[in-house]
């Protein structure tokens, strides 16, 4: 299964595209269908918090003391 917390990003993106593309074929036997579906739903999770984990470290800056703040611009209108 996709429990494997080692994966990096691309690696969780090329096993749900080889899933994807067995399921579209259509000829997989139900149970293994809903073996793949399960995995894919956690390869997508995985990717899903990875991308929010990236997300959340872009949106912060490193201040001169040391300290992480929050990032924004601020858009004038």
């Amino acid at each position: 299964m996709a429990d494997e917390k080692g994966l990096t990003f691309e690696e969780a993106m090329e096993k749900l595209e080889v899933i994807v593309e067995k399921l579209e074929e259509g000829d997989v036997p139900l149970e293994e269908a809903i073996s793949f579906y399960k995995e894919g739903m956690e390869l997508s999770k995985l990717c899903h918090n990875k991308l929010k984990h990236v997300e959340g470290q872009l949106t912060q800056i490193l201040t001169d003391d040391g300290q992480v703040v929050d990032f924004s611009i601020n858009e004038e209108e």
